[in-house]
């Protein structure tokens, strides 16, 4: 493979006004199945075979106007009520602007006999919810933003009117992404500095934007294939830019060093891709296995939100080592470093490895104390839902969530819904109100509503108001409590079939799906990552440890998101206010995604120290000089990575919040804990061991080459000078 790497790259380099035009090509054959074939993104965090996925079926098929999602509209007034003076007709005024908009089905005014517990006692607020027909993601942000302008009567009588729900939260989340243009520009201060040429940074980010604008093109045209939610897009943008930034980094990196060393421009270009760039796709395969591993936990949104990563981040890879070395035939030997000095050895990095080396125990014990602090947090992890109550102070949905709280109760900003099959025969209005009053009467329920029978009589819904708000894990076991002891019990010796939905219950289903299923999950990931570990390098002990560095890096950021986030240490400063528990899925997607890219900084660096002990280093040594020849790239590629994780953290969504700054954190303790001071302490210790493989394995597995032109991993004990020997003389 890495022969096969280096004549693309020689071939697009040496003829780079034809590779331009075949990647020009490229593009536009892309640009063009979008526009055939593109489709569009849509969340549906349902599990199938759960109760909450039975209750929405039945709401699409026999309560359609009920099955979209709904915004909450909230009026208040400070003195008064909302009934003094043109108040009321203010509010009729905006509610008739309301109804008569798109794909609005319902939105009863409050203040009418019709709308009852609408309005709180002191009359001072009052709520309007907004039934749509479609989800907030079909219906686009259009939709909260006509709810903005609608509010205008309301608001000129002295009204104040905010709002919520998943409708309001797309259109609030259209932002201008002040975050994650500051990460690119300090991508682009960082790179510069690094390189010290505007040229050798302005290649690395083109090569890495072509990329990653093809990846996110054609995970649009997966989107006609593929259901891929809304969230999908901004993590495939989150990760792809960060990783297609470092792959390009370390590719440009070798080949200017080649370039130094006196290769002419083809040459460094085919020596950096069969070198780097091997690496650059070995990694990027890794990646695409673990984020791929999502198909195994069994809902349908996350393993297509790993079919569309998996896309993007292939796709950056891919670009790494065919669109990077054409730009860098173009440049010439303009990216020849003007002062080749600069890439020598730094004796001093070289004196700090040596010290590492010479005290592995103590050097590895600290690294491995730092991340078990790091990670403590982690023993009070609980998985739950966000709601409103953890928005920033001042935005129209925090608002509406505390002005609703203070009226009605917590538990009003999260509903829950019973979906209710009714068979055909008499008795129904007798088991309904039995049903109506077991549920009112159940712990933890503050009130109800009427039963709404549709127009088939075949069905009906009932609206649970929680005495806790969504996120409280009382909310949880009122949705467990109604499952197996309260509805079985309301139900018994009638023929109605009651069904648990709501967004709490979505969330609760989802929880239990994904950790029934993560065990599964994690051998998939980890064992296929261990086999094309040591198919590349040959060895038993470099695998295994680096998937246990992995590990400790993963479990060290779940502790800081914990601490951040659920313990609330300073989750002011990004715009979060209050405790917020972990969304389910968030640890699976982290899990994921920091496996792979950990395993990228890992395959550099071992590739490097590997590279160095065929090339006649011993093994301590060997982890010295490859260690000082990449860790400033590796530093320097996983501060620009944080940093354009960190670029996210800006982002109004909690969700998005947490992945920005988890992904952050997490890329900043692999390479400055795992790879500059753990991983040199353990490879020392292990010695000539770490490049062994026992021959069975070895006649088993089928060969990956690492290093163009690099010896071949030993493969049986004792055959390391065998093996450089034949290098030598080739």
């Amino acid at each position: 493979m890495n022969a096969a790497l280096g004549r693309i790259a020689h071939s697009a380099a040496s003829r780079w006004k034809r590779s331009l035009a075949i990647v020009a090509g490229v593009l536009v054959f892309i640009i063009v199945l979008v526009g055939l074939f593109g489709g569009s993104f849509s969340d549906d965090f349902t599990t199938p075979g759960t109760d909450s996925q039975a209750a929405l079926d039945l709401l699409e098929e026999r309560f359609p106007a009920q099955s979209g999602d709904t915004a909450d509209v909230v009026f208040a007034v400070e003195d008064g009520t909302l009934r003094d003076g043109d108040r009321p007709a203010a509010i009729a005024a905006t509610l008739d602007e309301i109804e008569s908009q798109p794909n609005v089905t319902s939105a009863v005014d409050p203040l009418t006999d019709e709308a009852g517990g609408q309005v709180s006692e002191d009359g001072q607020i009052a709520f309007v919810v907004v039934q749509y027909d479609q989800l907030a993601t079909d219906l686009g942000p259009e939709a909260g933003e006509r709810l903005e302008t609608a509010a205008v009567p309301a608001e000129e009588a002295g009204i104040e009117v905010s709002r919520r729900g998943q409708v309001v939260d797309l259109a609030e989340q259209q932002t201008f992404p002040i975050g994650e243009l500051l990460g690119i520009a300090v991508a682009i201060l960082l790179l510069t500095l690094v390189f010290r040429s505007i040229r050798a940074m302005a290649i690395t980010l083109v090569s890495a934007f072509i990329a990653l604008a093809a990846g996110l093109m054609l995970l649009t045209v997966a989107s006609s294939v593929v259901t891929i939610p809304e969230f999908a897009p901004t993590l495939a943008l989150l990760v792809g830019l960060g990783a297609g930034i470092d792959y390009a980094l370390l590719v440009v990196a070798r080949h200017r060093e080649q370039l130094a060393a006196g290769e002419s421009v083809p040459d460094a270009a085919r020596t950096a891709n069969s070198t780097a760039g091997n690496s650059v796709l070995i990694a990027g395969m890794i990646v695409v296995v673990a984020i791929l591993g999502l198909l195994a936990v069994g809902v349908p949104a996350l393993g297509a939100s790993g079919i569309g990563i998996a896309i993007v981040i292939a796709t950056v890879a891919i670009g790494a080592i065919t669109v990077l070395p054409t730009l860098l035939g173009a440049a010439g030997k303009k990216m020849r470093p003007s002062d080749p000095k600069t890439l020598e050895l730094s004796e001093r990095s070289v004196r700090w490895n040596r010290r590492l080396t010479q005290h592995p125990w103590f050097a590895g014990g600290l690294g491995l104390l730092i991340l078990l602090v790091l990670a403590a947090p982690i023993t009070v992890l609980r998985l739950g839902q966000p709601d409103d109550g953890n928005d920033a102070q001042g935005t129209t949905t925090r608002i509406a969530y505390d002005q609703l709280a203070e009226g009605f109760g917590a538990g009003v900003n999260g509903p829950l819904l019973l979906a209710v099959s009714i068979p055909e025969g008499p008795g129904t209005d007798e088991a309904l109100t039995q049903l109506e009053g077991e549920v009112a009467e159940a712990q933890g329920v503050a009130s109800i509503s009427p039963a709404q029978v549709n127009e088939a009589g075949d069905a009906a819904t009932i609206t649970v108001i929680p005495d806790s708000s969504p996120q409280d894990e009382e909310t949880s076991e009122l949705v467990a409590s109604l499952r197996d002891e309260v509805l079985p019990t309301a139900t018994a010796g009638t023929d109605l079939v009651v069904y648990v939905g709501g967004a709490t219950a979505i969330f609760d289903d989802l929880a239990d799906r994904v950790a029934s299923r993560i065990p599964i999950f994690i051998a998939i990931v980890v064992g296929l990552s261990l086999l094309l570990l040591m198919m590349v390098f040959r060895s038993i002990w470099v695998p295994l440890v680096s998937a246990a560095f992995n590990l400790l890096s993963i479990a060290a950021a779940y502790g800081v998101v914990v601490a951040v986030f659920q313990l609330g240490w300073g989750n002011s400063l990004i715009g979060v206010d209050g405790e917020v528990p972990i969304v389910s899925f968030i640890p699976l997607f982290m899990f994921a995604l920091l496996f792979g890219l950990s395993m990228d900084y890992n395959v550099f660096l071992q590739s490097r120290i590997r590279e160095e002990y065929f090339r006649g280093a011993d093994a301590t040594e060997a982890v010295v000089r490859g260690l000082a020849r990449v860790s400033r790239v590796i530093l320097t590629a996983g501060i620009v990575m944080a940093v354009v994780f960190l670029g996210f953290v800006s982002d109004p969504d909690v969700i998005t919040k947490t992945f920005g700054l988890g992904l952050a954190v997490a890329i900043l303790i692999d390479v400055l804990v795992v790879r500059l001071l753990l991983a040199p302490a353990v490879m020392a210790l292990l010695g000539d061991r770490a490049w062994r493989l026992p021959p069975r394995l070895d006649r088993l597995l089928p060969e990956i080459r690492l290093e163009g032109g690099a010896a071949d991993a030993p493969t049986v004990d004792g055959e390391r000078e065998r093996a450089v020997g034949a290098h030598s003389a080739d």
